[in-house]
């Protein structure tokens, strides 16, 4: 094979080489900072970036989606001298690559210390129930303070989060039987809550009984007066029907005056002494035969005396 060709595939193969090592793609979300000859030069975004061999270098990679960062508690204490631990949350998001890598050494240190010396600032300034009461307040204040304190090094502030706040022992154990004790009233409220409520639905069912037995004898009192008036109605409709009959047959005197006989001697089977006869009655053939049967009574306890009047 002759040399040049020789020189040609080495040319070639020393081509890709250096396109390999120094064409990079930058991926979404992230920046290059590039320096040229020591200094910076520029910021490499989305997209195909060529790096000139031995006078360009990638000083940094940074991502720039909002990342969250967990520092260990911090010691810190109150306007009334009590010493707590409290651990924070930080939610940051690098705005300026640049400033990011050239503004401040070691960015995550210096957050951490930045973000404890705020917290003992502000909760110097506060009492211990202010503390435990006003976690919304202090991550507002913080976030505004850190967020001014870290632009100058390219990153925003998003969020501040206390997580965790620990008082001394012997406050805890004293909020832990305050919150026993609250708890005991709750259930004691509860309990007398439930008391009531059963007692008002019992003297409910109560009232509920008395309205419906009241309703039930009210009823049976109107059924049996319908009853007892119903009876009447039948037996006028019957005595009504009986007349009509009778008022249609035409009885004779005769008849009539036996019937009323019949009717006198019905009423001298009960407890009277005394029976007033019409005149109307006493010419009857049949009569002497009535006034035996009333006077025989009389032996057995029944009618003792007879006044035929006319």
């Amino acid at each position: 094979m002759p040399v040049y060709a020789i020189l040609l595939i080495a040319l070639f193969v020393l081509v890709v080489l250096v396109l390999g090592v120094n064409l990079k793609f930058v991926q979404q979300s992230r920046a290059y900072v590039v320096a040229r000859l020591g200094a910076f030069h520029t910021v490499w975004n989305v997209g195909p970036h060529f790096k000139i061999p031995f006078l360009e270098k990638i000083v940094k990679v940074v991502s720039l989606k909002e990342q969250v960062v967990d520092f260990p508690p911090q010691p810190v204490i109150t306007r009334d001298n009590v010493t707590m631990q409290i651990d924070t949350v930080l939610y940051f998001q690098i705005t300026d690559p640049k400033l990011y890598t050239y503004g401040v050494e070691h960015p995550m240190s210096a957050i951490e210390n930045l973000t404890a010396t705020t917290l003992r600032n502000i909760i110097g300034d506060l009492e211990l129930d202010q503390t435990l009461t006003s976690r919304d307040i202090i991550n507002s204040k913080m976030r505004a303070l850190l967020d001014e304190a870290t632009d100058p090094w390219g990153i925003k502030v998003n969020r501040v989060e206390l997580k965790n706040i620990i008082p001394p022992r012997e406050i805890q154990d004293a909020m832990e039987k305050q919150m026993k004790a609250e708890r005991e009233r709750r259930e004691a409220i509860l309990q007398a809550e439930g008391q009531k409520q059963s007692q008002i639905l019992v003297a409910e069912g109560e009232k509920q009984s008395l309205i419906l037995r009241a309703d039930a004898a009210k009823q049976a009192a109107i059924l049996k007066a319908e009853g007892e008036a119903e009876a009447i109605m039948k037996v006028q409709q019957a005595t009504a029907e009986a007349l009509k009959l009778l008022s249609a047959a035409q009885p004779s005197d005769q008849v009539i005056k036996l019937k009323a006989l019949e009717a006198f001697q019905a009423a001298a089977d009960g407890k009277a002494t005394k029976i007033i006869i019409p005149s109307e009655l006493q010419g009857l053939a049949g009569l002497c035969a009535g006034a035996k049967a009333v006077f025989d009574g009389a032996e057995d306890g029944r009618p003792t005396g007879v006044t035929l009047e006319r």
